[in-house]
């Protein structure tokens, strides 16, 4: 995977103050706040920052918790996880591969069949939906 690489005032530049306080700067959105939460539309979720693919619509479901959830990322190679000991919590945060963009964590209590929940913050994603005109995602 070639790897997304901008300097901080690139990134200030390309993205909103929230979009760069979540992405870059490690944030969180406002639980039920983001603009996914709720959403049912079919399509490939995308990272905001460099647009690689990360999570199918097929793959969410409704954990209850005010994010956007998934089982499982559209392509391993596509996320990456790191330790996250801030707030005086053991957590596992999840990245995109790409661009390195914060996206949210992964849990072990999420449903079947891989027990997983990608807690995402809608900020950090881009939904491009299925038979969409001039959408063409795959899974790089």
């Amino acid at each position: 995977m070639e790897k997304c690489v901008k300097t901080e005032r690139e990134w200030a530049q390309s993205l909103t103050p929230e979009e760069f306080k979540v992405c870059r700067k490690k944030g969180t959105e406002r639980a039920f706040s983001g603009q996914y939460h709720d959403c049912k539309t079919p399509g490939v979720y995308v990272c905001k920052c460099c647009k690689t693919p990360l999570f199918d619509s097929s793959a969410k479901f409704d954990s209850g918790t005010g994010w956007p959830s998934f089982w499982q990322p559209v392509n391993k190679n596509n996320v990456s996880e790191k330790s996250d000991n801030s707030l005086f919590m053991r957590r596992t945060e999840v990245l995109c591969s790409a661009c390195d963009a914060h996206l949210g964590h992964v849990f072990s209590d999420g449903p079947e069949p891989t027990g997983l929940r990608y807690c995402i913050n809608s900020v950090s994603l881009d939904l491009h939906e299925k038979n969409a005109p001039g959408n063409s995602i795959d899974s790089k």
